[in-house]
């Protein structure tokens, strides 16, 4: 196969990352290029490529809850419809997952062979184009599961904060949900390595944990606000149709036993995202 990659869902924030890591290499499609829950369309796109990265997703978590069947459409039938184009043209796979397959409650960070439990629709609809992207394509497909992106070109926690530090707004952000911010550029880049190791589940997130709000107090110090601003509170204070898990960590065993050095911290990485993708 010689073909460039195809990166589906290709007008993403993580699709723009994607194309900046992988260049000439890769061919970002947008979904009103490529529908994914078109299983016709979608052997054509794949057939004669290099790789695939699937990163077509219904990601509005929270509309999930009241339109399960849409989600289940994209997130499952959808990853379905590419993992079986991909094991029949003999093309690599990979598929990007999220840590909403857990239930959010353990006290460390989650194994890549951890029990999954979703508590959300959208985290169901994820695990079910897991299950269906491993049995449909056992031997050449890669899950990777990442959590709280952020990056150019897109919505983020992240570029919601900077804006509100930039102009010096006060902010209340909870201190009990705790995860691991990844920038866009390194997940990229994670997923480019995991394209030469054995097929599998692997967790790619930056290094290290912290809460929401010290995730904001980071961004506000970085861009020289008084971090005073950013004021505590708990989830009890934002009531939202899905539940949000309390502990997002992934623990990246798998990623290490393939020989991958540990992504940059999540601080470190922070730090150049905000130089390089949002001109701090």
């Amino acid at each position: 196969m010689t073909g460039p990659i195809l990166v589906t869902g290709g007008g993403g924030m993580l699709a723009q990352a994607l194309g900046t890591t992988f260049g000439d290499a890769a061919d970002l499609v947008a979904r009103t290029e490529l529908d994914i829950t078109d299983a016709l369309a979608v052997r054509r796109a794949v057939a004669g490529r290099s790789a695939v990265i699937n990163t077509a997703a219904y990601t509005a978590v929270d509309d999930a809850e009241s339109n399960e069947d849409a989600a289940w459409e994209i997130n499952a039938r959808g990853a379905k419809n590419v993992a079986e184009a991909c094991a029949e043209s003999g093309v690599r796979l990979i598929h990007v997952s999220t840590d909403y397959v857990f239930n959010g409650r353990a006290s460390g960070p989650y194994s890549e062979d951890a029990d999954t439990d979703p508590q959300s629709a959208y985290g169901r609809s994820k695990l079910g184009g897991e299950l269906a992207v491993l049995a449909a394509h056992p031997a050449g497909a890669s899950i990777a599961r990442t959590a709280w992106l952020y990056g150019a070109g897109g919505p983020s926690f992240v570029a919601t904060m900077l804006a509100k530090a930039r102009a010096g707004e006060p902010v209340s952000v909870v201190t009990d949900q705790r995860g691991q911010p990844t920038w866009t550029r390194d997940f990229a880049e994670r997923i480019r390595r995991l394209l030469d190791v054995a097929p599998g589940v692997y967790h790619a997130t930056n290094s290290g944990a912290c809460s929401w709000w010290e995730l904001a107090v980071a961004v506000y110090e970085e861009v020289g606000a008084p971090a005073d601003l950013v004021s505590q509170t708990t989830s009890d204070a934002f009531v939202r149709p899905a539940p949000r898990p309390a502990n997002s960590a992934l623990g990246d065993d798998a990623a290490r036993s393939a020989g991958l050095p540990a992504m940059p911290t999540w601080r470190d990485a922070l730090v150049s995202a905000l130089r390089a993708d949002f001109s701090v």
